[in-house]
C-alpha cells in the first residue's frame, strides 16, 4: 500500500506543478508583450534580439539581458519562450524587468560571422568589433529604443552565455551596472569543457560540435543536428572508433573550431587570446560569479574568473556563490536537494535565488533593497550541507596540510619513514619498492562511471566509486575512520613523485569521501532524492575529481616527454572544494590514468594525440612513490574552527 501512496503523491505533486505553471503563463501573457527587433552594430552587422515588455507604464523598468549562441526562440512576437513560466524567471517577471534575449553574432537569426570565444580587443577602432563592443551597442540602443526602460541594464547568462556576460563586463557601459556569468565558459585549454589541464574532453567536444560547430550561412531559425552515434553505449563507441583523428574524419572539413581544436595541441597565444581571465581589469559594474561545486563542464571557469577579477580589478564590487549544483543546476532547472545518490538536505537552488540573485539584481537595477545580506563569498559545503558566508576567498582561515600516500594503500598525515639503508638504497636504484604501481591499458580504460549510458552524465561529479576501487589499474590510499569533522575550503594540490615505463602517461586523481558501512539518509528516499534505493553504506562520493596530461607537467606551452623509468615529479591543481567529511568518515583518494570516454586516451608516447595513429597506442607501467625520498602527497586546504 505505501508504494501506491507514493505513486500517487507523485502524481498529485506533478499534477500541481503543471497547474502553477499554467497560471503563471497566463499571468505573463496578461501583463508583458513581446517585441522583436534586429539591433544595429558599428559595422553594421544587425543582431536579432526578442523584448519581453511589462505592460504597466506606469513605473520604468530595468533590463536583464542574456546573449546566448543557443538561439532566442520561439520566433514570433506572438509566441512567448516557455522557460519565462518557469520559477526562475517568473520572479523577475514580477519583478518588472524587462528581458531581453540576443542571438549573438552569426547564430540563428542574427546577421554576420560566428567565431567560438571570439577574443577580447582592448585596442578596438572605428568599426572594429568583438562581443564588448556588440553588448556595449546593443545596450545603447535598447536605452534609447525600448519603451519605459530606466536606462539600468544587467547582464547574466549560463555557461557559453557565462562567456558572453564576462563580455559584456568588459564592455563597460555606463547604463551597465550589474553583471553575473554563471558557470562561464573561461579557459578551453585548463580547466572548462574542452580540455582539463591539456587532456582532450573528447566526449563533450565531439558530441557539443558535430551539431552546433555546423556552418550557418545566412540566419535561419533551424539548427542543426549532431552525430546519431550508432550506439547506446558510450564507452564501447569512443573505444572502437579509436584515435582522435578518426573522430576528425567523421567530422569533416566544414567544422571550424574542431579544426581549431586540432591545430593547437598546446597552449599558445592563440588560446591564451580566448581566456577571459587575461583582460578583467577595471571592471564597473557588480558582479556576481555562480557556479556549481559539481559541474562537470564549468567548475574551474566560476573560481577561476572570480579570483581573477580578485587579483586584477580590485576596486569592483566582485562576489562569489558556489552552490551543490550540476551545470546550471540553480537557473530554473533543479530544485538543488540532491545530485545522483547525494543529498544536500534543503532546496538550495530556491534559496539562492531568494536571498542572492533577485537582490543582488534588484539592488543594482532598481535600487531596491540591500546586498548587505550577501557576502563576499557565498559558499555551500556538501557533507554537512549547510551555507557559509566569506569575506575572501580562499578563506583566510585555511591551513594547508600534508595527506601523504602511504604503503599499506594508507593516506596518513606522517610523511613516509626511511631508515639511513633504505634511503641510501633508493638514491642508488629502485631496490626499496616503495612505491605502488599499476599497468595502464589504452585498450582497456578506466570508466569514469560504471553504469551504460550513451549522453555524458552529470551525475557522475558525486557517483559512488567503488567500481573504480575494484580495477587493478585504480590505486587507493585511505585515512583511518575520522575522530572529528574535517572541512576542506580550496583548491587541492596532486603533488606526485611517478615513474613510467614510456614517455607520457596522464594522471587521474579523486577525492572522495567514504561513508560508514551503516549510513543512511534519514529520510525516505522519495522524500528527497533521486527515487532510487541506492545502497548508501559504505558509499564512496566523488568530491572532485581531475586529469593532468603528464607530458604538461612543466609547461601547458612546451610539453616534455618522460624519461621512461625515471622517478619524475608530477604537480597539479584541482578545482576549489568545499565539503566536509563527517566524523565516522574516511577521505580516500583514488589515482588511475585514464577516465574514459570524458577524458581522450592518452597514446602513453610523447606526439601530437591529435593526429597520431591507432598503432601508436601502448601500455605503460605506472609506478606512485611513496617513500622518505620520494613521497607523494596530496596538499588539502583544511578550514580551521
Amino acid at each position: 500500500m505505501k508504494k501506491y501512496f507514493l505513486f500517487f503523491l507523485f502524481l498529485s505533486i506533478s499534477f500541481l506543478k503543471i497547474t502553477a505553471q499554467n497560471k503563471d503563463s497566463v499571468w505573463v501573457r496578461d501583463n508583458y508583450y513581446k517585441i522583436e527587433r534586429l539591433l544595429p552594430m558599428r559595422d553594421g552587422s544587425k543582431l536579432f534580439t526578442a523584448f519581453y515588455i511589462p505592460k504597466d507604464s506606469s513605473a520604468k523598468h530595468p533590463i536583464l539581458f542574456k546573449r546566448t549562441p543557443y538561439t532566442c526562440s520561439p520566433y514570433g512576437e506572438d509566441k512567448f519562450n516557455a522557460a519565462l513560466y518557469n520559477s526562475y524567471w517568473i520572479n523577475y517577471l514580477k519583478e518588472g524587468y524587462i528581458i531581453a534575449i540576443q542571438d549573438v553574432r552569426g547564430k540563428w537569426m542574427s546577421e554576420g560571422n560566428f567565431v567560438d570565444v571570439r577574443p577580447f580587443n582592448p585596442n578596438k577602432k572605428n568599426k572594429e568589433f568583438d562581443e564588448a563592443s556588440d553588448t556595449y551597442d546593443a545596450i545603447e540602443w535598447m536605452i534609447n529604443n525600448i519603451p519605459g526602460n530606466n536606462k539600468r541594464v544587467g547582464v547574466f547568462g549560463i555557461s557559453y552565455p557565462g562567456f558572453y556576460s564576462t563580455m559584456a563586463a568588459l564592455s563597460n557601459h555606463p547604463a551597465l551596472k550589474a553583471v553575473s556569468p554563471q558557470a562561464p565558459v573561461t579557459d578551453w585549454f585548463i580547466g572548462d569543457d574542452f580540455h582539463h589541464n591539456g587532456a582532450f574532453m573528447q566526449m563533450d567536444a565531439f558530441n557539443f560540435y558535430s551539431g552546433f560547430g555546423k556552418p550557418r550561412p545566412k540566419p535561419t531559425m533551424v539548427g542543426e543536428e549532431g552525430f546519431n552515434i550508432p550506439s547506446q553505449d558510450n564507452y564501447d563507441f569512443f573505444l572502437k572508433t579509436g584515435a582522435i583523428k578518426n573522430f576528425s574524419k567523421i567530422m569533416g572539413d566544414s567544422i571550424a573550431f574542431w579544426k581549431d581544436l586540432m591545430n593547437h595541441p598546446n597552449y599558445d597565444e592563440w588560446w591564451k587570446a580566448r581566456n577571459p581571465r587575461n583582460f578583467v581589469t577595471n571592471i564597473k559594474p557588480a558582479m556576481l560569479v555562480v557556479g556549481g561545486l559539481f559541474d562537470a563542464e564549468d567548475c574551474f571557469g566560476a573560481w577561476e574568473l572570480y579570483k581573477a577579477i580578485e587579483e586584477k580589478s580590485k576596486n569592483t564590487d566582485n562576489r562569489l556563490v558556489m552552490g551543490p549544483w550540476f551545470h546550471g543546476g540553480w537557473g530554473g532547472r533543479s530544485e538543488g536537494s540532491y545530485l545522483g545518490n547525494v543529498r544536500f538536505g534543503a532546496k538550495t537552488s530556491e534559496f539562492y535565488q531568494r536571498n542572492i540573485e533577485i537582490p543582488f539584481f534588484n539592488f543594482y537595477l532598481k535600487l531596491k533593497g540591500t546586498v548587505h545580506d550577501i557576502a563576499e563569498a557565498n559558499i555551500f559545503f556538501s557533507g554537512e550541507n549547510e551555507w557559509r558566508r566569506f569575506e575572501q576567498w580562499p578563506s583566510q582561515n585555511v591551513e594547508y596540510f600534508n595527506a601523504f600516500l602511504n604503503a599499506g594503500n594508507d593516506l596518513t598525515l606522517a610523511m613516509p619513514r626511511m631508515d639511513s639503508t633504505q634511503k641510501t638504497k633508493a638514491l642508488k636504484k629502485d631496490e626499496n619498492k616503495n612505491y605502488s604501481e599499476y599497468i595502464s591499458d589504452p585498450f582497456h580504460p578506466v570508466p569514469y562511471t560504471e553504469d551504460v549510458h550513451l549522453d555524458r552524465t552529470r551525475e557522475y561529479m558525486t557517483d559512488d566509486q567503488r567500481f573504480a576501487n575494484r580495477r587493478p589499474d585504480v590505486l587507493t590510499f585511505t585515512s583511518g575512520i575520522l575522530n572529528e569533522d574535517v572541512t576542506l575550503a580550496g583548491p587541492l594540490v596532486a603533488d606526485l613523485m611517478v615513474s613510467i615505463s614510456t614517455t607520457d602517461a596522464d594522471f587521474v586523481v579523486k577525492l572522495i569521501d567514504v561513508f560508514p558501512d551503516d549510513f543512511k539518509y534519514d529520510e525516505p528516499v522519495f522524500a528527497k532524492g533521486n527515487g532510487k534505493d541506492y545502497p548508501m553504506g559504505g558509499y564512496q562520493m566523488l568530491v572532485r575529481g581531475e586529469i593532468m596530461r603528464g607530458k604538461f607537467r612543466n609547461s601547458f606551452e612546451r610539453p616534455e616527454p618522460f624519461v621512461p623509468n625515471k622517478i619524475t615529479p608530477v604537480k597539479y591543481t584541482l578545482p576549489d572544494v568545499a565539503h566536509t567529511f563527517k566524523k565516522g568518515h574516511k577521505i580516500m583518494i583514488q589515482i588511475q590514468s585514464s577516465w574514459f570516454p570524458i577524458a581522450d586516451r592518452n597514446p602513453q608516447i610523447f606526439t601530437d594525440i591529435y593526429h597520431c595513429s591507432d598503432s601508436d597506442f601502448q601500455k605503460a607501467t605506472i609506478k606512485i612513490y611513496h617513500d622518505g625520498v620520494n613521497a607523494s602527497k596530496i596538499v588539502l586546504p583544511v578550514l580551521k574552527n
